[in-house]
């Protein structure tokens, strides 16, 4: 028997995942990691309710309940990391830093520290963990529509070798659903959060106006260099974006680059054009979950979760790789984390750079 900690959010995949190691006979002790609480303006911040459905599923479990104060570690980390990557024209993943820094950072540390021999999580995801020291493996979920495992490419095999995904080996969501009513957990019904936690509904352009000064700006068209309307700062847009330009009407625009220092967004209407499309792409601030590098070779590679993953050439070095895609993809903002497979092997990956490299 496994004295296990697992992170309970409130939600259905982790309330599962409690139940699951609970019934397997382990040691449980529940988290609640209190990663944000903090209104904003319109959106009051749900944690005080998320807490109060996992501590109903504690309940119902037989288990304790602890709550530790994560805000710090979130802040600095997390929410902080997002803005400054905005405010320098960058698309960032905040939920990658969150595995990395928190729910695989602060709670696994602190939780091996207070004696835990696994830490565990809702994740969609699966581990094999590696013999003789070696490092685990992260597999893709059986779920491929659910899997995270595009979020958990920082996180190293070690940490991976004390943690398990009670969760990764159900096909589908309505399948956790089901499994959680079995077990009169009462909390089946709870929805999905949808996009960034903190934000919640408030909405990513509200929060970034209200976090970064407004900058007032050009629209140009890429090809032309016509001016075809104004922004509130460069900062709001992605690549590839095509709502919320506000142009007037017209045939509908895409934006194929971002000029935070100039403060100038880059649109065109044309959908062949060469600057929404890539076969090459280099990645840097590369995390290699076995701890090293993978060989020069043929991968699959996915740049945004629930993307597809497509077969391309990879080659791996000080810290950078090149992605050479088989057949042309659709620019990847820059930001962006293009993850690597080996089959359903999740070996690592790399941040997307603001201009590709000679």
């Amino acid at each position: 028997m496994s004295r296990v900690f697992v992170g309970m959010s409130g939600g259905v995949d982790s309330a599962l995942a409690a139940a699951l190691l609970v019934e397997q006979g382990h040691d449980v002790l529940g988290v609640y990691m209190r990663n944000w609480s903090q209104d904003l303006p319109g959106f009051k911040c749900p944690w005080a309710d998320d807490l109060a459905d996992a501590e109903r599923v504690a309940v119902t479990l037989g288990i304790d309940l602890e709550v530790w104060d994560c805000e710090k570690e979130y802040r600095e980390t997390v929410v902080d990391y997002l803005v400054d990557a905005y405010r320098r024209g960058l698309t960032p993943n905040p939920d990658v830093m969150c595995n990395q820094t928190v729910k695989f950072g602060t709670f696994a540390e602190r939780a091996f520290a207070q004696g835990a021999d696994l830490v565990a999580t809702g994740h969609y995801a699966r581990v094999e963990h590696g013999a003789g020291g070696d490092p685990a493996r992260l597999l893709r979920s059986c779920d491929e529509h659910k899997d995270q495992t595009y979020f958990m490419w920082r996180v190293p095999g070690e940490v991976y070798n004390r943690a398990v995904f009670p969760i990764g080996g159900y096909h589908t969501k309505a399948e956790v659903r089901a499994a959680c009513a079995e077990r009169g957990l009462g909390i089946e019904q709870k929805p999905d959060s949808d996009g960034i936690c903190f934000i919640g509904p408030v909405g990513l352009r509200t929060f970034l106006l209200d976090s970064l000064e407004r900058r007032p700006g050009d629209v140009i068209d890429w090809k032309t260099g016509e001016v075809l309307g104004r922004h509130e700062g460069a900062f709001l847009f992605t690549v590839g974006q095509r709502r919320g330009l506000d142009l007037g009407g017209g045939p509908a625009r895409y934006v194929v680059s971002t000029d935070t220092d100039a403060n100038v967004v880059y649109v065109t209407d044309d959908t062949s054009c060469p600057a929404l499309w890539t076969q090459t792409l280099v990645v840097d601030d590369t995390h290699w979950v076995a701890g090293e590098a993978p060989r020069e070779g043929s991968y699959l590679v996915r740049t945004r979760h629930t993307g597809p993953l497509r077969e391309a050439h990879v080659v791996a070095r000080d810290g950078e790789a090149t992605i050479t895609f088989a057949e042309p993809v659709r620019t990847v903002a820059p930001g962006q984390s293009a993850v690597i497979y080996d089959d359903i092997c999740c070996l690592g990956g790399g941040i997307v750079t603001k201009e590709e490299r000679a």
